[in-house]
């Protein structure tokens, strides 16, 4: 979770209780794969945070311009599923972080605005005010705790995916050379590909791994099924949701990249 400095008190009043709500809530993940039909899933745009009450010990400590607004804004780029993405009728964003921040608006007692960015613009916007905060699948690197405060509350790591049957035969270690594509602004991008470039090849005389930023995984994806990229580096969760909807497509190296996001 990413917040701007005047929500932050408001927003640490509710995270224990929303750790108890997300868990205990009835809440089912949004997709749920139907039995024996791989590939396909049932949606669920239900949103979590109704009847969720709240809680007036964090409404009390809310900003009095965030009090007379009567909502919050949260950042996200609504293209990486599962995590956050768009339902089939392109207008509601469905996946755990959208969940996240509708519970944290109900136990604050406002509105929620969810604006649907690219994912480089996602802390620009915060520090130049656009938006209150962000719930998103973003790395709390050295970097970004600069300029913001961050929330831990999920781990995936980061992992690479390959054609289907990996026809070149290719590992973690293993990337010389290739094309890899990474989401523009991402940690992929920004530390683990040039981390893995250094350690693996330049270092030991090999030619670098050529990455090829994109704006979203799944434009990264789309060029890998077109065999314009040899392999996809991002959240590992993410790539896997994507390989067991398309099973006969691409697959999922065994080995992760980096345990931690």
């Amino acid at each position: 979770m990413r917040v701007t400095t005047p929500l932050r008190a408001a927003f640490a009043a509710t995270s224990l209780t929303l750790a108890l709500v997300a868990c205990g809530s009835g809440g089912a993940p949004q997709t749920v794969q139907q039995s024996g039909e791989p590939g396909q899933s049932v949606e669920h745009t239900d949103d979590i945070s109704a009847g969720v009450q709240a809680d007036p010990a964090a409404v009390k400590l809310l900003p009095e311009s965030v009090k007379s607004k009567g909502k919050i804004s949260v950042a996200m780029d609504l293209s990486s599923p599962p995590t956050t993405f768009m339902a089939a009728d392109n207008k509601t964003p469905i996946g755990f972080n959208p969940d996240m921040a509708r519970l944290i608006a109900a136990k604050l007692g406002v509105k929620l605005q969810i604006d649907n960015v690219k994912f480089d613009t996602i802390i620009p916007g915060l520090q130049g005010g656009r938006f209150d905060f962000t719930a998103t699948t973003m790395g709390a690197t050295a970097e970004r705790l600069k300029v913001l405060d961050m929330v831990n509350y999920f781990q995936t790591g980061t992992g690479v995916a390959v054609p289907k049957s990996n026809p070149q035969k290719l590992a973690v270690h293993e990337l010389c050379e290739r094309r890899v594509g990474v989401q523009s602004g991402s940690t992929q991008e920004l530390k683990w590909l040039p981390q893995l470039t250094e350690k693996d090849c330049t270092s030991q005389g090999k030619p670098a791994i050529t990455g090829v930023t994109l704006p979203s995984v799944t434009d990264a994806l789309t060029q890998l099924s077109s065999k314009r990229l040899d392999a996809v580096m991002y959240d590992f969760t993410s790539l896997a949701w994507a390989a067991k909807r398309q099973p006969n497509v691409l697959e999922v190296l065994p080995e992760r990249v980096v345990t931690t996001n």
